[in-house]
C-alpha cells in the first residue's frame, strides 16, 4: 500500500470520528472543508434535512492558484457572506479530518471575521 493511500485512510477515519459527534441543524448547520493540493471546497450542510444550504470553492470563484492561504481566505470570506445572507449566526466546524492549521485555519478565521460564530 503506498503512503498516500494510507494517509488518506487515516484522514477519513479521523473525519468519521469527528462526524459522529458533529451534526448540523437548522439553527446551527455543519460547515465542512475539503482540500486538495490545488483547490479548496467549503459547504454548509443541514444534516437534519440532508441538504446543502450553500457552498463556495476556489474553482467556483475562478481562483487559478487555489492551494494557498490567500485563496483560502477568499473562499472563507465568500462563504461567510453567503451564510450571513441565509441568516445563520452559528455553525459547527467540521475540519474533515485535516489538521487545524494553514488553509483550514484561514478559512475558519475568515468565516469568523464575517460574523459567524463557530
Amino acid at each position: 500500500m503506498d503512503v498516500r493511500r494510507r494517509l488518506d485512510k487515516r484522514r477519513l477515519a479521523r473525519a468519521r470520528r469527528v462526524r459522529k459527534r458533529v451534526r448540523g441543524t437548522d439553527e446551527r448547520p455543519r460547515l465542512t472543508v475539503r482540500r486538495s493540493h490545488r483547490h479548496l471546497w467549503v459547504q454548509v450542510i443541514d444534516d437534519g434535512q440532508g441538504r446543502t444550504l450553500c457552498a463556495a470553492s476556489t474553482k467556483a470563484l475562478k481562483i487559478e492558484r487555489g492551494g494557498n492561504l490567500a485563496a483560502a481566505k477568499a473562499v472563507g470570506e465568500e462563504i461567510g457572506r453567503r451564510i450571513a445572507a441565509l441568516g445563520v449566526k452559528k455553525a459547527c466546524f467540521d475540519r474533515g479530518g485535516y489538521r487545524y492549521h494553514g488553509r483550514v485555519k484561514a478559512v475558519a478565521d475568515a468565516i469568523r471575521a464575517a460574523g459567524v460564530e463557530m
